[in-house]
C-alpha cells in the first residue's frame, strides 16, 4: 500500500506532465510560425544590406519614401541562374512602372561571403541598375536565413521569393518558390503596388 507521501509525490509528478504537456501544444504553433517567412500583413522584418557598391540599404529607410519591391533571388549556386537573369531582366523593363508607382525595387543577391561581389558583378553583366533599384549581397545568406527562404540543399541557396511591401511596413504579397520556377512577374507586382495605392 502506498504512503500518503507517495501519493503526493505522485500527483505532484502527473500534474506537471499535464503542465508540460499543455505548454507544448500551445507553444508549437507559436514556434513553427517563427520560421515562416513573412506572410500578407505580417510586419516585414528590417533588413540592413549592402549595395555592390558599398552602400547601406534599409528597409525602413526605403519605406520612409514608398513602397518596397522584395525579389530574393537564387545567387550563384554554382553557374549564374538564368531564370534569375530573366526575371531581373523582366523587372527592369518595366522600371519606369514601378518608378511611377512609388516602389522602390531590391534585388537580394545572396550566397557566401568570399567572391560574392564578384559573383553579383557577373550577374548583372553590362545592365544598369535604375536609381530606384538596388542589388545588394547577402553574405553567408544572414538575410536568407532571417526571412526562413534559405534551401539548405546541395546545389541550392535560397527559394525564389517576392515580397511587396506597403509603407506602413506591412507585407501585402508574398510569394516564396519552393522550385526554380514559380515567380512572380513584375505585372503581377504592379499589380498589387497599385491595388494599395
Amino acid at each position: 500500500m502506498m504512503n500518503f507521501l507517495e501519493i503526493r509525490l505522485r500527483r505532484a509528478f502527473a500534474d506537471r506532465f499535464v503542465l508540460i504537456a499543455m505548454m507544448l501544444i500551445v507553444a508549437k504553433p507559436l514556434l513553427a510560425a517563427d520560421l515562416l517567412p513573412p506572410a500578407v500583413g505580417d510586419e516585414a522584418p528590417e533588413f540592413s544590406l549592402k549595395s555592390m557598391e558599398g552602400t547601406s540599404i534599409k528597409r525602413s529607410v526605403l519605406n520612409q519614401k514608398g513602397a518596397v519591391v522584395l525579389v530574393v533571388l537564387r545567387g550563384y549556386p554554382g553557374y549564374q541562374c538564368p531564370l534569375c537573369s530573366r526575371q531581373v531582366g523582366e523587372l527592369l523593363k518595366r522600371a519606369k512602372d514601378f518608378k511611377d508607382a512609388d516602389a522602390r525595387v531590391v534585388l537580394v543577391y545572396p550566397g557566401p561571403s568570399e567572391r560574392l561581389l564578384d559573383r553579383a558583378k557577373e550577374f548583372m553583366g553590362t545592365r544598369t541598375i535604375p536609381d530606384h533599384f538596388s542589388l545588394v549581397l547577402d553574405p553567408d545568406y544572414k538575410f536568407t536565413n532571417d526571412y526562413h527562404l534559405r534551401w539548405d540543399a546541395p546545389g541550392e541557396t535560397a527559394y525564389p521569393s517576392a515580397f511587396v511591401i506597403g509603407q506602413d511596413g506591412r507585407v501585402q504579397f508574398a510569394l516564396v518558390s519552393k522550385t526554380h520556377g514559380g515567380r512572380a512577374k513584375a505585372t503581377d507586382l504592379l499589380k498589387v503596388l497599385a491595388a494599395n495605392k
